[in-house]
């Protein structure tokens, strides 16, 4: 606790020498080691408590400064140890500032009235006149958020969401604002109502507005140059740059946004990247990637996604207004010019390409091609499970966690193959038997909510559905026998044993958190009930889930893998076991061959065209081969898909040669 005491006559009459004035000096109290030589020039009003000044700061080509204040004016200010505060065109009220901080050349730091600093404030995503809401926080987790936009068919779920939410907001809300530790705020203009933590850099921002930035040793936050930013949430990690302009906005942990990009009314959770283009009423999910300026992301929810350039799409059909939603689940990607009218709902780890005006819904079948010709949606189903893209995207995911915070809000699973895909896919298989029943085997078209399946893309969907249920199954069946006792049938059958229950049935994916609905849907009946009582319970209930998968998982193989191969897994012998093994290693295995042969469509000679400029063949090859890191044989990737074939393929063999010893 830090003890401060009145200044003292000489204290005061060395102030004053230095141009420095207040009303009533009682009201300024200052700590142990104060140095009223480190004072200069400064006006004080209200009640003023100052720290000691000892602390150097090296600027950025070798400038030395010593801590202190100068040219400035504050009113109802705390000062922190070895602060740096110079240059305050207008001045600083009613702060908190940590110690070590470095403030200069700022036009106003304020809090004012009552604020809670951006937390509470209700951002209308999905449905620009309203009906979905989301009041964000600081502690604000994609899952809750998800909760409270989709599940408007439980009032009182969300009344009760609300009022945690409210009673987390009346707890944060103050007359004071705080500025942490270690922060450094240069060549700002206005910060009003803005609640800033540990390690933030702020350099070059034209305004902050009520809000909150969340920051910490771990993971700072930085703001950039010509930065506007109204009613906002900024969590830690993040770095909002270079013209962002935002209203109404949460950006989650590691978020990157800059290069001019605009967002109004819209929620950016972990990992998200936004540059050039602009979102309105966006539920970007983590991982939701834009780049270009001529993309617009609107009234969508998106998750581990890639806009390509010019994607766009349309939530109003100039009846009712702006009222139409987009849902495109995990790993759904647009190339370039893309459009989707929406209503449109699209399957998981889909590709759009071109314009879609029909409202698609391809929700159970996922891994597809939504591609246009002539104003028609044409399907192929499942063809992404074998796109060397896609796996690229999966391995990249996990890579690419720039969170550094030891807490983290946003529990992700990164598996594109879990309950939550594959019962899809069972899904897709039904689909597809009954268009191929219904029309013959032999039909040209099959026809699917206003979208065409040509016949060859409708059979290789569901083999292509087939060898990715039996590779999942697989895994999950190896995985848990892999370190178990295998000398016996008995010892088999113990080692399948479930540990739970939880698992049975369908599973959702609730931006990121990939669980069982039965797990979501008692938790939605505690919340509705009043069992939770606080937001960051919530958050650690999302993160028990998380931690749970994979005993749940089990669970649904476990039932998928009777249903699937017919297994009985409670007398299940060790013969069974190995022809199910092999099942697997033949899906794995071709499924990267056709992996294989995808990559290298990427080496073929029409992708070496612009390779070798101003010479021969012999250097158009040695161009791409040093550009594209060697030959199709030796490249990273295609190195990493036959590793992956050889480890799968010794692994299922030792399987095999275990269980029949």
């Amino acid at each position: 606790m830090i003890t401060y005491s009145a200044l003292t006559a000489s204290q005061i009459a060395a102030l004053e020498a230095q141009s420095c004035r207040c009303d009533d000096w009682s009201q300024v109290t200052v700590a142990e080691g104060f140095n009223p030589k480190y004072v200069r020039n400064v006006n004080f009003s209200g009640q003023i408590r100052l720290g000691s000044f000892n602390k150097i700061f090296t600027l950025a080509g070798g400038i030395c400064k010593h801590s202190g204040i100068y040219h400035a004016t504050l009113h109802n200010v705390v000062v922190g140890d070895d602060c740096m505060i110079e240059h305050i065109r207008n001045y600083i009220a009613n702060y908190v500032i940590g110690d070590g901080s470095y403030i200069e050349n700022v036009t106003d730091l304020i809090t004012y009235g009552e604020t809670s600093f951006g937390n509470g404030t209700k951002v209308s995503v999905l449905n620009e006149t309203g009906g979905r809401e989301v009041a964000i926080h600081d502690n604000l987790s994609s899952h809750e958020a998800y909760i409270t936009a989709l599940y408007r068919h439980c009032p009182e779920l969300i009344a009760q969401i609300g009022r945690l939410v409210d009673k987390y907001v009346e707890s944060v809300t103050s007359t004071f604002g705080i500025i942490g530790r270690n922060v450094e705020i240069m060549d700002a203009m206005h910060i009003v109502n803005v609640k800033i933590g540990d390690n933030t850099k702020i350099k070059g921002s034209s305004r902050l507005r009520n809000g909150t930035i969340i920051s910490c040793p771990e993971a700072p936050v930085n703001i950039g140059m010509i930065v506007i930013a109204d009613d906002f949430i900024v969590e830690s990690g993040s770095s909002i740059q270079d013209g962002v302009t935002l209203t109404k906005c949460f950006v989650g942990q590691a978020c990157t946004l800059g290069h001019g990009y605009s967002a109004s009314d819209s929620l950016f959770f972990s990992n998200c990247q936004g540059e050039n283009g602009e979102a309105c009423a966006l539920f970007a999910g983590p991982y939701t990637v834009t780049h270009h300026k001529s993309t617009l992301l609107i009234a969508g929810m998106f998750s581990f996604m890639n806009a390509g350039s010019g994607s766009n799409q349309s939530n109003h059909m100039y009846k009712l207004g702006p009222i139409h939603q987009g849902i495109f689940e995990r790993g759904a990607k647009t190339t370039s010019d893309s459009y989707v009218l929406l209503p449109a709902k699209i399957g998981a780890f889909s590709l759009v390409m071109g314009r879609h005006v029909n409202n698609p819904d391809t929700t159970n079948l996922p891994f597809t091609y939504l591609i246009e010709q002539q104003g028609v949606t044409y399907l192929v189903p499942g063809v992404n499970l074998k796109s060397v893209g896609t796996i690229r995207d999966v391995k990249k995911w996990p890579s690419r966690d720039k969170r550094t915070d030891p807490h983290r809000l946003d529990h992700i699973n990164f598996n594109h193959l879990s309950p939550f895909t594959v019962q899809k896919m069972f899904e897709g298989i039904k689909i597809l038997e009954n268009l191929r029943q219904a029309s013959g085997s032999k039909a040209d078209n099959y026809y699917y909510k206003k979208s065409i399946i040509r016949n060859a893309a409708l059979h290789k969907g569901i083999k292509y559905y087939q060898t990715g249920i039996t590779k999942f199954l697989g895994n999950s069946f190896i995985s848990r026998i892999q370190g178990a006792d295998l000398s016996s049938d008995e010892a088999l059958r113990k080692a399948l044993v479930k540990d739970t229950q939880t698992g049975q049935g369908e599973w959702r994916d609730i931006s990121g958190l990939i669980c069982p609905a039965s797990e979501i849907e008692k938790l939605c009946d505690e919340i509705a009930s009043g069992c939770i009582d606080d937001v960051r319970e919530l958050g650690e209930r999302f993160e028990q889930m998380a931690a749970n998968y994979y005993s749940y998982e089990w669970s649904w193989a476990y039932d998928a893998i009777e249903a699937f191969w017919g297994y009985d897994l409670s007398t299940i012998t060790r013969a069974q076991a190995v022809a199910l093994v092999k099942q697997w290693k033949g899906a794995v295995v071709s499924l990267d061959k056709l992996i294989y042969d995808d990559a290298g469509k990427e080496f073929e000679l029409s992708s070496m065209t612009g390779f070798g400029a101003d010479g021969d063949r012999t250097r158009r090859d040695e161009d791409f081969a040093a550009v594209r890191g060697g030959d199709f044989e030796h490249n990273p990737f295609v190195l990493e898909v036959q590793e992956h074939i050889r480890r799968k393929s010794e692994l299922g063999d030792s399987i095999v040669a275990r269980l029949e010893a």
